[in-house]
């Protein structure tokens, strides 16, 4: 199993919106990057992400797996981009900020804190497991 981590605006697409999708969950699309829209291409079914809310939060929120893997994004009129589709696991008991993570060496080398503007990015396992225990999950 692969980890990832997945931004969403809260004011667009939030974890409450995400967990009401249920079962047969949501596409995550509009992704319009190209090395983001490759980690969407990387993804397989069961892996899991956190669930990032960007700039309104700045925080993980909780996580999410992949139950569908990529196909072409219904939004994009090009027919360049993918999207995968997410169902909701569960919600971090406290959600962990950006700005925590940033004070945690362990986690310095993240996209989250090196290439703040990519919104699809992987993490590592020691990185996820300590993410996880900071969200007290």
């Amino acid at each position: 199993m692969n980890y990832w981590l997945l931004k969403s605006e809260p004011d667009v697409w939030s974890i409450d919106q995400q967990k009401k999708s249920g079962a047969k969950g949501s596409p995550w699309d509009g992704v319009r990057n190209y090395q983001a829209a490759k980690n969407l291409k990387l993804m397989k079914k069961g892996d899991q992400c956190f669930f990032y809310h960007s700039n309104i939060g700045k925080e993980i929120v909780g996580i999410v797996t992949v139950i569908k893997e990529y196909y072409s994004d219904k939004t994009d009129k090009s027919g360049r981009f993918v999207a995968v589709t997410v169902k909701f696991l569960k919600k971090f008991k406290k959600p962990v900020t950006l700005k925590e993570i940033k004070k945690n060496k362990e986690l310095s080398h993240l996209s989250l804190i090196r290439q703040s503007r990519l919104s699809v990015m992987s993490i590592d396992s020691k990185s996820w497991k300590i993410l996880v225990k900071m969200g007290k999950i």
